[in-house]
């Protein structure tokens, strides 16, 4: 095995005091617990009664204690429905007894998801776990891909339903291998294999534009809940991870990304919609797309001014504090433009997609010697057209390969698409696990920084990684974290979505969007001023305990030198 280079400012921080958002979520996560213990007990005590009064049982009284604020089955709510939810809400913020006794849930969700990030902070800036220092083994990544790839295709393999060309299935198995070999590559820091991951990165945010495109431009559905659900998929978790982690949102650079491509196929979309029903509206719009692309990213001076406008640059800036930078946009102009134009072509292929669709479907129907014939054509295309990419492009040292990479991504994910989908039997089967976890990627993406690896400090990138046993024991201790790890983001992924239930309800009127955010803005606000009076009133919490990296692996490390 290959150890990689760590300087020993990688595993020595300061001491850190506790900020006010820190302390102001861990008021919440009290106040949280709080209420979901006495509405536990005031439900318990109301069966009791109940039961004593010999009326009703106790489905009855389940049924009438369960959650209006969050309903996992239930479906569709009118609008009038979910206006009638949302004054319970209120009620609980009030701290209404009934209130708090009919969403349970929601307060157990709430409990469980304070808990993982306690377990963050804990696993991550605390000397409670020891870290190990990385170490590559390309034998050993091999291996591992390889054996979870067996498993996968012997054990969930499945047919869509239809042989539809990149179906859902099919997308999210995509995803899934994808992530797997991405965090692959962070855990054993294996820079040999940066090209392809710059390559899988790009086929993330050509999914962003593939299936944002699809939606819209299929249902013409612009609904403003949707557009505010897809938001909070994307940024909730982020959003509450630097809060408690005290870090910079541009440290996972991802969810920017993907949010303001997002944000640019709705625009795009939306904007003159009525001309999306001709094609040569929907052509005005991709070149439209390309200007504006070439004139933000490409004239760089307009790039930072756009972004250094103060709130823009307020939420973008990020400096690594092992190796500060002069220029705190950089990292945001260099992530960013590295997949400008790939969601462009992603839309491209959505609005193709019916034309592809039929093709296929006229080939299928050919006989078995046409067939045949015209797959080995398009497959040795193709196969062709990936070995020159590889060749010319994807061996390229690091520097030269990223400066050609805008413009040049979409020939293997092309490439990739084509020969996956070249006969209908490819098409109908995925491997159900990596499409299992290509559903939660945004949060094995998140909680890679702070339960499987460790960054140690605010806004630190993770050098180290976290270790429950022994370091004579790699791979028992990569078996132990990693499952930890994918249970978490597991359920991460599922309690975004039930807060998300809560507070974007499928459906939602503008009138209750703006009643929510103005009922979680308020909170908000009155959990800040606490922490901030908090903080200013208690030296206990200003010299607070080290967020360093384990003083442990920091002897391990002197005796290295």
């Amino acid at each position: 095995m290959e150890m990689q280079g760590v300087h020993k400012s990688d595993v020595v921080a300061p001491v850190t005091p506790l900020a006010t958002g820190q302390v102001a979520a861990a008021v919440l996560y009290a106040a949280s617990f709080a209420m979901w213990l006495y509405a536990e007990y005031a439900a318990r005590q109301k069966r009791i009664a109940v039961a004593h009064r010999h009326v009703g049982g106790d489905d009855d009284e389940e049924q009438q204690a369960g959650s209006p604020l969050l309903k996992e089955s239930s479906g569709p709510k009118s609008g009038k429905e979910v206006a009638a939810v949302q004054p319970s809400l209120v009620r609980v913020l009030r701290l209404d007894r009934e209130a708090l006794t009919a969403c349970r849930p929601t307060l157990r969700a709430a409990v469980e998801f304070g808990t993982i990030m306690l377990w963050l902070y804990l696993a991550d800036r605390t000397t409670v776990f020891p870290t190990s220092l990385k170490s590559y083994s390309r034998d050993l990544l091999g291996f591992l891909f390889l054996v979870l790839t067996v498993v996968a295709g012997v054990t969930s393999l499945r047919p869509a339903r239809t042989p539809l060309l990149l179906n859902r299935s099919q997308t999210e198995e995509w995803k899934g291998w994808m992530q797997v070999l991405f965090l692959l590559y962070h855990y054993f820091e294996a820079r040999e294999v940066y090209n392809a991951i710059r390559v899988f990165i790009a086929g993330y945010v050509w999914m962003t534009g593939y299936n944002n495109f699809s939606y819209y431009y299929r249902t013409k559905d612009f609904n403003i809940a949707r557009f505010c659900a897809m938001m909070w998929r994307l940024n909730f978790l982020v959003a509450a991870v630097c809060i408690v982690m005290r870090n910079s949102y541009m440290l996972y650079y991802i969810c920017p990304m993907h949010t303001l491509f997002t944000v640019m196929v709705y625009a795009l979309l939306g904007i003159g919609a009525k001309y999306n029903d001709h094609r040569w509206g929907v052509f005005l719009k991709f070149a439209i797309s390309f200007v504006v692309v070439f004139v933000c990213w490409d004239i760089k001076a307009i790039f930072y001014a756009l972004w250094g406008f103060p709130p823009l640059r307020w939420l973008m800036v990020y400096t690594d504090p092992r190796h500060p930078s002069a220029d705190p946009l950089h990292e945001w102009y260099f992530r960013s433009s590295l997949d400008r134009y790939v969601w462009i072509h992603g839309m491209a292929c959505a609005y193709l997609h019916p034309w592809a669709e039929a093709r296929l479907q006229r080939l299928d129907k050919l006989t078995r010697s046409q067939r045949l014939l015209i797959r080995a054509a398009l497959a040795s295309a193709a196969a062709g057209v990936m070995l020159l990419w590889i060749q010319h492009v994807y061996l390229l040292p690091k520097k030269e390969y990223n400066a050609l990479h805008p413009y040049t991504s979409w020939i293997p994910i092309s490439a990739y698409i084509v020969l996956r989908n070249i006969t209908p039997n490819m098409r109908v089967y995925s491997m159900a696990l990596y499409g299992w976890l290509g559903r939660i990627t945004l949060e094995t993406y998140i909680g890679q920084f702070h339960t499987w690896l460790a960054t140690g400090i605010p806004d630190g990138q993770p050098k180290l990684l976290l270790a429950f046993l022994p370091s004579g024991y790699p791979l028992l201790n990569f078996a132990a974290t990693s499952a930890v790890y994918v249970f978490i983001s597991y359920r991460l992924f599922h309690l975004t979505d039930s807060f998300r239930q809560v507070l974007i309800p499928d459906k939602a009127s503008g009138r209750v969007l703006v009643r929510n955010a103005v009922s979680a803005a308020s909170a908000a606000a009155v959990l800040c001023a606490v922490g901030a009076l908090i903080v200013y009133w208690s030296p206990a919490v200003q010299h607070y305990w080290p967020v360093a990296l384990k003083r442990d692996v920091g002897t391990r490390f002197e005796t290295r030198l």
